[in-house]
């Protein structure tokens, strides 16, 4: 039963989006553990091939470790979760853990942004600069790139989660199967200004900032590319194309989520709903380490070495 003051104010939610599956919940389950299994080993084995190997230690693949660790970050903001939602048959989660998990997937989201914006100023200054890059992308600037990009979005976060938290709710059904953070403001029955463009500024800020500052850089590349040799364009292909592929279908999925949280789609079906809500928290996942784990040729066979020496 839901808490009530003069306004009400909840210690639970219930995420409504879920429906009975019967006996394919545990189908399901098994489809989002081998998700989750597949995620956190390949993350993993990226990371410490990136890390245990000494001719990895250039910017390009310290920013691609920092995007691998905020994969495994971001899954298990979500993955453990969603398991045990499968197989309940009540599905409530108390205010606190709604609110971790808001926290955990907010923060994700602008850091995988920031993220890919890093790395396409690091390809800017290697393919427009090559011959000044190692005194421009210095160890002190990497620090410094990849702390801003953890950083800020925590930081920015607490704040939406402390207006989230001391709104004046007037029910508790989440129509979702994770915690939001505009589900939250639309259960609002007090003034959610304040909350609504904070939240507006700092999301609008993030995205197009990072959008136009990431169009900036490649608008340079192009240009260098279409007057230079066929090296710098073979170069600028081979590493350029999982970044893009990754912004795009980040963007993508973030395009869904948004569309789904400003406006009615009760006309879709149930099942898309989800499917939709969920694609920029899992393909995303799915994607990065195998574009760039299979795409990067000095990954792959920094990764045989390892895995053979682990063989022998």
């Amino acid at each position: 039963m839901m808490m009530m003051t003069n306004s009400s104010q909840v210690s639970y939610f219930t995420l409504a989006a879920y429906f009975e599956t019967g006996n394919f919940k545990y189908l399901f389950f098994m489809i989002v553990l081998f998700l989750y299994i597949f995620i956190v080993s390949i993350n993993i084995l990226l990371i410490v091939v990136i890390c245990v190997n000494r001719s990895l230690h250039e910017p390009m693949y310290l920013f691609l470790c920092s995007l691998f660790v905020n994969e495994l970050y971001g899954s298990t903001g979500l993955f453990p979760f969603l398991l045990v939602q499968i197989l309940s048959d009540v599905h409530t989660v108390s205010a606190s853990f709604c609110f971790l998990q808001i926290y955990s997937v907010h923060t994700y989201g602008a850091v995988e942004y920031l993220n890919l914006s890093i790395m396409s100023y690091d390809r800017y200054l290697a393919i427009c600069y090559p011959l000044q890059y190692n005194t421009r992308m210095t160890s002190k600037k990497i620090g410094i790139l990849i702390a801003v990009a953890w950083l800020y979005p925590m930081l920015a976060c607490i704040v939406v989660i402390y207006l989230n938290s001391v709104s004046q709710l007037c029910g508790n059904n989440i129509y979702k199967v994770y915690c939001d953070g505009h589900s939250i403001v639309k259960l609002a029955c007090s003034d959610t200004r304040v909350v609504n463009i904070y939240g507006l500024l700092v999301s609008f800020g993030t995205i197009s900032g990072t959008l136009i500052f990431i169009m900036f850089t490649y608008m340079r590349i192009l240009k260098v590319c279409f007057s230079g040799s066929k090296q710098t364009r073979q170069k600028a292909v081979s590493t350029c194309t999982p970044h893009l592929a990754s912004l795009l279908n980040f963007s993508l999925g973030a395009s869904f989520e948004l569309i789904q949280s400003r406006f009615n789609m009760s006309s879709l079906p149930n099942m898309l709903r989800i499917f939709l809500s969920l694609y920029w928290l899992t393909c995303q996942l799915l994607l990065n380490p195998v574009m760039y784990g299979l795409n990067m040729s000095k990954i792959r066979l920094v990764g045989k070495s390892l895995m053979s020496n682990v063989g022998d």
